[in-house]
């Protein structure tokens, strides 16, 4: 199952040097790069953990594109997304995120019902991968 978050989510996997042109964007917009990770991309998950601290002031999109390889090799079995900050309006803003690694093998999600009183339907969506400690997810025979 492929998951489907954020901006780009339907299209096939950006290349580098497509990447490279949305950094590009987001740094002429004067937008705050950041790379983040995580084993979880359940859609409720908005807080991935950081690939260092977000990029503020580069001006060129080498820079970025560095920090999302070595993310990527050191987190090859994570979900890695760039995520842009707007902080034209007083407070950081997403303006813009995207996945740019995924797992090789991506389980989905299993969807519970659960009838309530009033016949109220109550629906829980449960990501297979989170049945397993964070340091065994996404690996092989895990």
């Amino acid at each position: 199952m492929r998951i489907t978050q954020g901006t780009f989510s339907y299209l096939p996997d950006l290349t580098d040097e497509e990447i490279a042109a949305q950094l590009r964007y987001a740094i002429g917009q004067g937008w705050a790069v950041a790379v983040e990770f995580t084993d979880d991309p359940h859609p409720r998950n908005n807080l991935w953990e950081m690939w260092g601290l977000p990029m503020f002031d580069i001006a060129d999109a080498a820079a970025g594109l560095a920090e999302i390889r070595a993310c990527r090799d050191a987190r090859p079995q994570h979900y890695v997304r760039v995520c842009a900050y707007d902080a034209s309006y007083g407070r950081q803003t997403t303006a813009l995120s995207f996945i740019v690694h995924r797992p090789p093998d991506e389980p989905g999600f299993r969807l519970d019902r659960q009838e309530a009183s009033d016949r109220r339907i109550r629906y829980t969506l449960s990501p297979y991968a989170a049945r397993q400690p964070h340091s065994r997810r996404y690996q092989p025979g895990g």
